[in-house]
């Protein structure tokens, strides 16, 4: 059978090896297979299947260090979390049994107690298996990583719902879903945490959660699954009938033959692999002296780092050499650095700023919610000008500029006030004015940090900057300290009149998700500094936060949460809707705001700049694409509010109540989404009249300037 597609050049960097322990794994793993009745009587396996397969391979490859009972034990989990796959497919997927999938399902993690408690009796193989490997494992593991691995087990079988899903209704989902999701249902964070038993160095609990080890877990997920699309996507369309492979998901959404799809699912994962290098390099020795971590966890941490590197070299070996694949012909050809990747990584430093663009020619949007406005619009536009002077908004920046920012002018024009009454139509006048309020404060710290610290690629000042801010959100009620510039200033107004009737849990989530949107900005400075347009799926995930998206839908939750338990919120639907409605008010803001951030502002964190990066396309065929991404998270939206909402109200068993707030909850988030997309074509804040005027406003500085000047001017004025 001729495969469909030439496999690409892929971006390997580090040699394969193989673990001299594989023959022994091999005896080892097919004796364990038999004893959980995975070959003979399973109907999904026979031994020719478990033999060509040769999982045992594939971690000797992927695991090239460890000794031989650990590899042992690490092929055994590869054994049974392939069986779990071909067995969910046999029985559930072919079959389109969604009930008995979600019962079968919701036993499993009966299996894993954190705590090495008893488990059930098992009533099939991947259930003995599962229970035979979680009692051999735990013994050598802390218990936070066993409730890492717990989580990441979990998210590997619950959410093959997801995928279920999508063949029973024939739904390609749009590829920032896709990745997303693949990353839970794929088994790579997983893999990730086994790294961590093989290697015998634990990441430190203090450090597991931090932005560069999530991102070190997330490109090294997504370069195993996207690496293993390519492979196995003729298996899958012509064999599988599964429609959740990213080449398929590509050619659909690029309107692209195979090859092409290919070749782009490749590029992306180039680019995750050098966004894992990236990190690497720059994020991690800031961390660890940060969290003052000894020799001992730093070391843990980097032979952490190096079993992720073998696990992806290894598994591209096996993927050449399983006949489970598509790798006709691959051997010795798909290894290398290749024109691709150096491409990639050449574009991402060297783009030129303040290129003149011009206006862009806006597309149309897909939005199917009607706007409303808010009675109290009138009040709010009132209310803000004297508040913005009040907060200093309209002030010179001592020690940076000659002139403010704004000038009364410029915030009129700006209309966030319109933002505010169309997000929140049925809000009281207390409502709109504090919303235009945060609209506006967020705005401002938005253009003020980079005229402060980007200028100067002052990252020591903008870390000192942004921590002082949550002095100025006490949960306690505590007193704050006297403010040094507007933005702290508007934040200590804001704060109590928005946060006095919470609950300490309430304010605790508000004050996270004004942290989470003021810290992105680091990660935008950090691009700046390095001259480096981000990667693609680093870039979306991180604008929900920089475009201040929890904050904003944060405070709908707020209003409403009382009623729905916590939960609800942190299911994967939820999750979901949160994130589709974000990333398409998020690109809304990248295509009209492109004139303004690439040609006056020299700006590298834009999505259609991102897209051109990475495709090598030219801003027209950018916008359209990021449009048709913006159409894609809609309509998932919309699919999510018709399907899977009213399935996941069934399977929490909620009442009247609970369903009322829920279904408020979305009525603002579709408020949000048209009040944002109606702001962005009303205010002057990207027209070309308005960007001239800021071409020519604020002056250099003068004096001193370089990296820590800021910083100094800041501490003189924190001594004053």
């Amino acid at each position: 059978m001729s495969q469909p597609f030439t496999l690409p050049t892929f971006y390997v960097p580090h040699p394969a090896r193989l673990n001299p322990h594989l023959e022994r794994a091999r005896t080892h793993s097919k004796a364990w297979a038999r004893d959980m009745t995975m070959i003979e009587g399973s109907q999904v396996w026979d031994e020719h299947d478990f033999d060509s397969h040769d999982y045992a391979l594939l971690c000797a490859y992927t695991h090239p260090d460890c000794g031989g009972d650990a590899l042992d034990l690490v092929t055994d989990w590869y054994v049974w979390v392939f069986f779990f796959d071909d067995h969910f497919l046999q029985f559930y997927k072919r079959t389109g049994d969604l009930a008995g999938a979600t019962a079968y399902l919701d036993r499993l993690h009966l299996y894993m107690p954190v705590d090495g408690g008893s488990t059930p009796e098992p009533t099939n193989s991947v259930e003995r298996g599962l229970a035979d490997l979680w009692a051999r494992t735990i013994p050598a593991m802390s218990t936070a990583w066993r409730e890492r691995f717990a989580t990441s087990t979990h998210h590997l079988l619950a959410e093959s719902l997801w995928e279920l899903h999508n063949i029973n209704d024939k739904r390609l989902p749009n590829p920032v879903e896709y990745v997303e999701m693949r990353r839970k249902v794929g088994g790579a964070p997983w893999s990730a945490d086994l790294v961590e038993y093989a290697v015998g160095a634990e990441v430190p609990a203090a450090i597991a959660a931090t932005r560069p080890m999530r991102v070190l877990k997330d490109t090294f997920s997504d370069g195993v699954h996207l690496r293993n699309d390519i492979f196995s996507y003729q298996r899958e369309t012509e064999s599988e009938g599964e429609i959740n492979n990213g080449v398929l998901v590509l050619e659909h959404f690029l309107d692209c033959g195979p090859q092409e799809a290919a070749n782009a699912v490749n590029d992306l994962l180039t680019s995750r692999l050098q966004q894992f290098e990236n990190t690497v390099f720059t994020e991690l020795p800031p961390l660890f002296v940060e969290h003052g971590l000894d020799p001992a966890q730093c070391a843990a941490v980097l032979a952490y780092v190096k079993g992720l590197q073998d696990w992806q070299s290894g598994g591209h070996e096996w993927h050449l050499r399983s006949s489970r694949y598509m790798n006709s012909g691959a051997h010795g050809q798909s290894l290398g650095i290749g024109m691709s990747a150096s491409r990639l990584r050449f574009a991402s430093f060297t783009h030129v700023p303040h290129q003149g663009v011009g206006p862009s020619r806006l597309p149309d949007m897909t939005m199917p919610y009607q706007y409303t406005i808010s009675p109290h619009l009138d009040a709010a536009r009132r209310a803000v000008v004297p508040w913005a002077r009040a907060m200093g908004f309209l002030d010179a920046m001592p020690g940076v500029t000659g002139a403010g920012l704004w000038n009364e002018e410029t915030l009129r024009g700006f209309d966030f006030a319109l933002c505010a009454a169309a997000i929140n139509p049925t809000g009281t006048p207390d409502d709109v004015d504090v919303s235009t309020g945060w609209l506006t404060w967020g705005t401002y710290a938005d253009d003020y940090f980079p005229a402060v610290f980007g200028r100067a690629r002052d990252m020591v000042g903008a870390k000192l900057f942004t921590e002082r801010l949550e002095a100025f959100l006490p949960i306690d009620g505590t007193a704050t300290p006297p403010p040094l510039n507007a933005v702290e200033r508007g934040l200590a107004d804001l704060w109590p009149r928005t946060a006095g009737t919470m609950s300490t849990a309430g304010r605790l989530q508000f004050r996270q998700s004004i942290m989470d949107m003021c810290r992105s900005w680091l990660w935008e400075l950090a691009n700046h500094i390095q001259h480096r347009i981000p990667d693609p799926v680093d870039y979306l995930e991180m604008r929900r936060l920089t475009f201040g998206s929890d904050l904003t839908m944060g405070l709908a939750r707020l209003t409403r949460g009382q009623a729905l338990p916590p939960e609800v919120y942190r299911s994967r639907p939820m999750r979901a809707l949160d994130n589709a409605a974000a990333d398409y008010c998020c690109l809304v803001n990248d295509i009209f705001s492109y004139q303004k951030e690439i040609e006056f502002e020299g700006e590298l964190n834009n999505g259609v700049l991102v897209i051109q990066n990475f495709l090598d396309c030219d801003a027209p065929r950018a916008i359209a694409i990021a449009n048709d991404l913006m159409t894609g998270r809609m309509r998932q939206f919309q699919y999510l509010v018709d399907t899977e909402i009213p399935l996941l109200c069934d399977s929490f068993a909620l009442e009247a109540p609970a369903r009322a707030a829920l279904d408020g909850y979305i009525q603002e988030l579709k408020d949000w989404m048209s009040g944002v997309l109606l702001w962005h074509q009303k205010t002057s804040r990207y027209t070309e009249s308005e960007l001239r005027w800021r071409l020519v406003g604020p002056p250099a500085p003068t004096g001193p300037t370089g990296l820590g000047t800021t910083t100094a001017r800041l501490l003189d004025l924190i001594h004053r």
